[in-house]
């Protein structure tokens, strides 16, 4: 004779307690896994960016011949869309700047992706809108829908396909703002310790990408390609204009005027990345502030539909058997 355990929803406790377990056990081994394979995210990009630096110091500009051809494939791809897009008189030099500047933002250092998403506000479209053209108006999927709701979501997915590249490129740009964001503070106390030790702005910057690398790596991938830039341009104001072109943060624009006037005038740099500093690290704290202060009614909902009747359930479920019972056992 089978034991009898206890079921919940007709399947049985223990089973359900053994996967569970399983299922625990997995990923406890995963989080140890991710915690000792720890990698740094810096030392690729890094060691790339430097590499290009010497090349561009010996005067080379010709890679090896395996990465000569990936680019030379590249290339290919990209002027085959070109050509495409100029044939069809949709392919602008304003709007291809404009790509080329989000892609920048984003993290993407290749120019020639610009093509590629302005390719795909035309083909993406088509591919969306078309399908659900199909399934709206040639299939009976969505007979007993209105008119205006059929048209809405033809429309929507139209719209959906074109706006798609621009949506993707926004939540890239809006995550690695805020990640620099977060270190932008630390990173102007540690400009202002180089440049109070008497090192040059240059080797300031490599410091700082060198120190904040691990923690905050979309910042130090930035000052290191600052660094490096500072390194071998003529003109520091368009190493400086660089940055604030490829990070979209008001404060970063703040800290490229504050260096170029230091620059121009020459203003002492130590001071003016103090007073900078302090400011940002305000505006940090009352973000948190705020982000605190909105805190009790976001929990609100939550609090309603998923603590609340649990906690009526262990309350008042005992309660609620013993009344059950009670009544069963007058009956």
């Amino acid at each position: 004779m089978e034991p009898n355990h206890p079921t919940l929803l007709g399947v049985d406790v223990l089973w359900v307690a053994t996967l569970l377990s399983g299922v625990a056990a997995l990923a406890v081994m995963l989080a140890i896994y991710a915690a000792t394979t720890v990698r740094d995210p810096m030392a690729k990009r890094v060691k790339a960016l430097n590499d290009r630096r010497e090349q561009l110091k010996a005067g080379i500009t010709a890679s090896t011949s395996k990465r000569r051809a990936k680019l030379v494939r590249q290339n290919d791809t990209t002027d085959r869309i070109r050509s495409l897009l100029s044939s069809l008189k949709v392919l602008q030099d304003s709007q291809l700047k404009v790509a080329q500047i989000k892609l920048l933002q984003a993290g993407i250092r290749s120019k020639d992706y610009a093509v590629a998403v302005i390719f795909g506000r035309l083909v993406l479209p088509i591919l969306f809108g078309g399908p659900m053209l199909y399934f709206v108006y040639g299939t009976s999927a969505f007979a007993d829908w209105s008119p205006l709701k059929a048209y809405g979501l033809v429309a929507g997915a139209f719209i959906l396909g074109y706006k798609g590249p621009d949506l993707y490129l926004k939540n890239l740009i809006s995550k690695r703002s805020s990640a620099i964001r977060k270190g932008l503070p630390d990173a102007l106390d540690l400009l202002v310790i180089c440049a109070e030790a008497g090192l040059t702005v240059d080797v300031a910057f490599h410091r700082v990408s060198k120190e904040l690398g691990k923690a905050y790596p979309e910042l130090g991938d930035e000052f290191a390609l600052t660094a490096i830039e500072l390194g071998f341009l003529s003109d520091r104001r368009t190493a400086f204009e660089n940055l604030a072109m490829r990070v979209d943060l008001d404060s970063v624009k703040g800290v490229v005027t504050t260096m170029i006037q230091t620059e121009k005038y020459g203003t002492p740099l130590a001071s003016a990345l103090r007073v900078l500093s302090g400011e940002f690290r305000n505006e940090r704290m009352m973000r948190a502030e705020e982000k605190a202060a909105r805190l009790p009614a976001i929990m609100t909902v939550p609090l309603i539909l998923f603590i609340l009747p649990t906690l009526f359930i262990v309350i008042l479920g005992p309660a609620a058997c013993s009344i059950s019972d009670a009544f069963k056992g007058g009956i």
